[in-house]
This record gives C-alpha cells, sequence and structure tokens, in this order.
C-alpha cells in the first residue's frame, strides 16, 4: 500500500515552508476545451515551483497526518470542497495539494501487509519500521510483550525527542484522544497501543509499575513531560473510575490517580506557567497569550465529529493548531509540531463517507492555518497519512455529479449505486434472490442528511 505525502519545504533536510492558497477552485468559468488552457496551467504550475527560493534549514517543522486519508479519500474530498462551493467539484485544490513536492511512502508494518497507526507512528516519527501494535519500539519487540519493551535498547526515539535535545520545543495536537496510537508515537514506549490507562496493562496481565501506561508516560516520562502543547480528548485515560470529568463522565483509570492534576503539581514544582483547559471558551482565552505549558482535553474520548458537534464549545483542529503555534513559535530557536486529523480513519471505519470527507476537509483547513502564520524561509510543513480505507469511487458519472450520490449509471442488474462505496464494513446488505438492495430507497438517503 502506497499513500501521499504532500512537502511544502524548502531544502529536503529540514526546510522552509509556503503560503499555499486555501482550497480554491480553478479552471471553473473558463475554456476548458481548449488544449492550451490546459498547457497554461501546467506551466503556470512550473513557474511557481521555479520562483520558490528554499531556506536551506527550517527552525519549524510540522507533521500533519491524516488517519486513514487515501488517496481516494483526496479526490472525494477535494470533489465535495468543490461541490460546497458550487463549482462542479473535479478541479478544486485542497490546500495541501498546491504543495509543491508530493511523495509516495510504503505503509506495511515489519510482521504485518497491513499497516496500523501504531506501526506506522513509530516508522515515520522515529525512522523505524516496527510491528503492528507497538510504539516507540524496535521490531525486536513483540506486541504484549511488557518484558521485552523495558530493553531500553530497543526504544525508538521520535523526531520530538529530537527537537528538545536540540533545544527546541514541541507539541502535539490531534482529533482522537490524545493517547491514541498516532500522537502517542512522539513520546510513548508500550508493546501494546491499547494500554493508555493502567487497567488495561493490569488486564493485560502486567504490573504498570513495570510497563507504564501510556497517559502515564505523557504525564511523567520524557519527552511528554517536557511538551509544551498538549491539545486532544481522552480525558478518560487521565482520571480514576471513582472521578467524574468536566462533563459528568467517569474516569477509567483503576489506581486511584488524577493524572491531570498530577501534570499541573508538576509544572508548579517547575515554577512555569501553565493552564489546564477543557472547552473552547478556555482555548480562546489562552489565543493570544498562551502559558508556557498549555494541556487541553476536550473529551471524555475523542472530540466530535466536525459535522456533529457544537461549534460554540467544541474547538476547530485549524483553532488548536492556532493555538499551538502560537504557543511554540516564542522559542527562537524553533519548534516540532505534530498534527492529527485522526478522525478521518473512524468514519471510514464506520462506513460514514461524508463525515469522514469532512475531517479531511477539516484538517485541509488546519494545514492553511500554519501556512499562513510560518513563513518559507525557516519553516517545514509535511503532510501525509499512515494507512489506507476501502472506500473506492465507482462508475463512469459525468463531471460535477453529487460526489456523495449515485452514479449516473446503473449496475447490469438494473440497481443504482453509490458513487463512493466500502469493501468492508457495516455498510453492506445482504443480496435478496440474488440481487443487490436499492440504498437510494431507504429512509436515511441522501447522507447529506448528516449536515
Amino acid at each position: 500500500m502506497m499513500l501521499l505525502v504532500h512537502l511544502l519545504m524548502g531544502a529536503l533536510a529540514v526546510s522552509a515552508v509556503a503560503g499555499a492558497v486555501t482550497g480554491a477552485v480553478t479552471g471553473a468559468g473558463r475554456d476548458e476545451s481548449s488544449a492550451a488552457y490546459w498547457h497554461a496551467e501546467a506551466q503556470a504550475g512550473i513557474a511557481a515551483r521555479l520562483a520558490r527560493r528554499p531556506a536551506e534549514r527550517a527552525r519549524n517543522v510540522i507533521m500533519f497526518l491524516g488517519d486513514g486519508m487515501s488517496v481516494p479519500t483526496l479526490a472525494a474530498a477535494r470533489t465535495l470542497l468543490g461541490q460546497r462551493q458550487g463549482a462542479t467539484g473535479e478541479e478544486a485544490k485542497l490546500t495541501f495539494e498546491t504543495f509543491p513536492t508530493a511523495g509516495l511512502v510504503k505503509t506495511y508494518c515489519v510482521n504485518a501487509q497491513v499497516a496500523d497507526s501504531a506501526c506506522t507512528a513509530t516508522a515515520y516519527l522515529c525512522g523505524a519500521k516496527a510491528n503492528q501494535g507497538t510504539l516507540g519500539l524496535s521490531a525486536a519487540v513483540p506486541r504484549w510483550d511488557c518484558d521485552a519493551s523495558t530493553d531500553t535498547s530497543q526504544h525508538v526515539e521520535s523526531i520530538a525527542e529530537w527537537a528538545l535535545a536540540d533545544g527546541r520545543d514541541a507539541g502535539i495536537v490531534t482529533t482522537t484522544r490524545i493517547t491514541h496510537a498516532s500522537p502517542a508515537g512522539t513520546f510513548a514506549k508500550a508493546a501494546n497501543r491499547h494500554w493508555e490507562n493502567d487497567a488495561e496493562v493490569r488486564q493485560a496481565g502486567y504490573d504498570p509499575q513495570r510497563c507504564p501506561d501510556i497517559a502515564h508516560q505523557l504525564v511523567h516520562n520524557y519527552p511528554g513531560n517536557q511538551f509544551k502543547v498538549i491539545l486532544g480528548g481522552g480525558r478518560r485515560e487521565f482520571i480514576p473510575t471513582s472521578s467524574l470529568d468536566e462533563e459528568g463522565r467517569s474516569g477509567r483509570r483503576t489506581d486511584g490517580r488524577n493524572l491531570i492534576e498530577e501534570w499541573q503539581r508538576d509544572k508548579v514544582s517547575r515554577n512555569v506557567s501553565h493552564r489546564y483547559i477543557w472547552n473552547r471558551d478556555q482555548l480562546m482565552d489562552s489565543y493570544s497569550s498562551p502559558p508556557q505549558y498549555l494541556l487541553g482535553l476536550f473529551e471524555n474520548n475523542h472530540l466530535q465529529y466536525h459535522l456533529q458537534a457544537n461549534s460554540s464549545t467544541e474547538p476547530t483542529l485549524a483553532e488548536l493548531t492556532e493555538v499551538a503555534i502560537r504557543s511554540l513559535r516564542r522559542n527562537e530557536k524553533g519548534f516540532f509540531l505534530f498534527v492529527e486529523g485522526g478522525r478521518i480513519d473512524h468514519a471510514h471505519h464506520d462506513n460514514l463517507v461524508e463525515l469522514a470527507l469532512d475531517e479531511t476537509l477539516e484538517m485541509d483547513k488546519a494545514v492553511a492555518t500554519a501556512t499562513k502564520m510560518l513563513s518559507e524561509d525557516d519553516s517545514l510543513i509535511v503532510v501525509t497519512a499512515d494507512h489506507a480505507h476501502v472506500m473506492t469511487i465507482n462508475g463512469y458519472s459525468g463531471r460535477g455529479n453529487d460526489i456523495l450520490g449515485p452514479s449516473r449509471e446503473v449496475g447490469r442488474d438494473g440497481v443504482p449505486y453509490m458513487t463512493l462505496s466500502y469493501a468492508n464494513g457495516p455498510g453492506f446488505r445482504p443480496h435478496v434472490n440474488g440481487t443487490r438492495q436499492n440504498v437510494t430507497a431507504e429512509p436515511n438517503y441522501p447522507p447529506t442528511s448528516l449536515k
């Protein structure tokens, strides 16, 4: 499996960033029937790339990760973007699709043909392929092997650790639990990605004192305890089962510890400014003058899907990204920031295609925010994915056909089919008398009812 990596850059080693145009529709209203139009567009693209003057070294590095963001996901998302703007859609471009450099990456694990978000996080953040389900460990450590994971010679360092060692700051932003596989790749050394709290470690038959859970590692272990910005979901991994969070939901820890309070006490002991926040209003309060250390946990579990969230209480990924950059760019030596659009993956797992595409567009807005805030003279932005999903684009519909609707054709059996469909997952309908069901006749059609 191969996925696209988009680079907005100067020199390839650790280099610069540029101001890309935000999700603009191109070609609409012009004479696309002329070959000269396409020749001119190609020449303009070449000229724009040649005009870039890359810096030799980047102070700031941001890695954007679209979890499960396959190539078909990009094609469908850009079409949806254009159609939301009233155009045919296919000609639209995501912000990061205007970046001057793109490539392909392989996404297998050492022991698995299809990668998961843990072994991939170890690969793209630490530079070493690993076993499926493991974090921050070499492939010498099997999954679920607590004892093997305690061998520090098998620990691999992340780019966040490299940044800290160089005197730069580091932070993580995600729409998932902050202890989920992708963000955990920046700081955790764990033989099982699911060991997000002490109860999970005990359930596997191990002592959390020997193999600390991922939330504990973030608060108490290096490098997590040095991260200046931690913004995401997952309060439940930090508080005990006997406690309720700010929204009345219980924790999952069985050791009786409140790691949020322990994070706060650690910052008090170090005499540094800090703040714990849990809603959008508090995030906006930190907009102009963030503290030295900022911990934001905005949901008990993952952040809500953007289309289903209360926009007055739930921050967007772009807002989280902006506050993180405002905080981290105060370090004159620079910073490393990891930003994940994590719920693209979750929506694909549940065959909720509009949600998956909207989450992709939300991540693109965060990329646009970053390109506006940082100079190409000293910053590098990388946008990539960790694995794909089995969403396909079907049929031969005409230009501008609703990307969320049925194909303009029907199958040989005379039954309509959707332009976007999945090869597995909960969307399957059993055939009746050897014939597919007509999904366009179902009561929850059309899918845009999610809006």
